[in-house]
């Protein structure tokens, strides 16, 4: 996913010449591209991401639509603070990029984890909150970052994510169909934000070969939101969330916030005690139960349970 968004910060670059891009000492292998070829529009400003952001803020109060790009927790909570005072009250135009989302990282421990970021951004005011679920999302959000310059996060996955779907243009709507029912009327509704997509679209499949329709959405906008945003989603009286985020304050709580009465839900999240494990993104994503399996038993609980929430 992150070749995806420098190859469109790119080709955005080359038609909006305000678009710049800081990066906090990192992104080698990724960023060379841009630096060379924009090299008056590139910065480094080393392991200094609160100095970074204010930087950034600088330069946006002087006409510049400023891209800061670093791993997951670091452009995020560590700036949590600049992003609110110096970003978001005066609505400038800085998108901080955030590269690593959810578990991607996970080799690195609980220190790289970006589980908490969704919770932690989306009560700023003015922000736009993406969180594309492929390259083709990624590349997508550019797009329309690029000509919607304002106060803004992308969440963005590591490396090596599979295209899961095909997008047009840069709408950038908050859902979309990625797999429609196959087998007769769904009440069903898998709910995805991210590239954990590709969980839900495998629940999905399996469930089809079973006789059990179920349509999968992907939910790249995050904020702004409200009822009407998730109108689709609606139709479906039961509906399975995958995030790879805690449950507080992210997609899951985002969606029973806005939620009309009657809707019941079941989300595959983060749990908050997964602080200790360190291995790969499949593996913490099986330690979390983020899986096939489980959205499974998340359908199966319903019955079991028919008036929880």
């Amino acid at each position: 996913m992150r070749t995806a968004f420098i190859q469109e910060l790119i080709r955005q670059a080359r038609t909006h010449p305000r678009i710049f891009l800081v990066v906090g000492d990192l992104g080698y292998s990724v960023v060379e591209p841009f630096a060379s070829e924009f090299p008056d529009r590139f910065l480094n400003a080393g392991v200094a991401e609160q100095n970074m952001t204010s930087l950034a803020a600088g330069l946006a109060s002087e006409g510049w639509h400023v891209f800061t790009y670093s791993i997951a927790n670091f452009p995020t909570l560590r700036c949590l603070e600049q992003i609110r005072n110096d970003v978001c009250y005066h609505r400038l135009p800085v998108t901080v990029v955030a590269v690593g989302a959810g578990l991607a990282y996970g080799n690195l421990g609980f220190s790289h984890h970006g589980i908490h970021d969704i919770a932690a951004l989306r009560p700023l005011p003015n922000l736009t909150l993406l969180s594309p679920a492929d390259p083709g999302e990624a590349a997508e959000a550019v797009q329309w970052l690029a000509e919607n310059p304002g106060p803004s996060y992308l969440r963005l996955g590591k490396a090596g994510e599979k295209t899961l779907h095909t997008v047009q243009g840069s709408s950038l709507g908050p859902i979309r169909v990625s797999k429609p029912a196959s087998a007769g009327p769904a009440s069903i509704a898998f709910a995805a934000t991210g590239s954990v997509l590709s969980v839900a679209l495998e629940a999905a499949e399996r469930l089809a070969a079973q006789g059990q329709p179920v349509t999968v959405f992907s939910c790249s906008r995050l904020k702004p939101a409200d009822r009407e945003a998730f109108a689709e989603l609606w139709k479906y009286p039961r509906i399975v969330t995958f995030e790879e985020h805690v449950l507080a304050g992210g997609f899951g709580s985002l969606l029973r916030e806005l939620a009309p009465d009657g809707i019941r839900m079941r989300s595959l999240i983060v749990p908050e005690t997964l602080t200790s494990v360190v291995g790969s993104q499949e593996y913490l994503r099986t330690q979390a139960g983020l899986t096939v399996d489980a959205a499974i038993r998340a359908l199966e609980s319903f019955s079991a349970s028919p008036t929880t929430r």
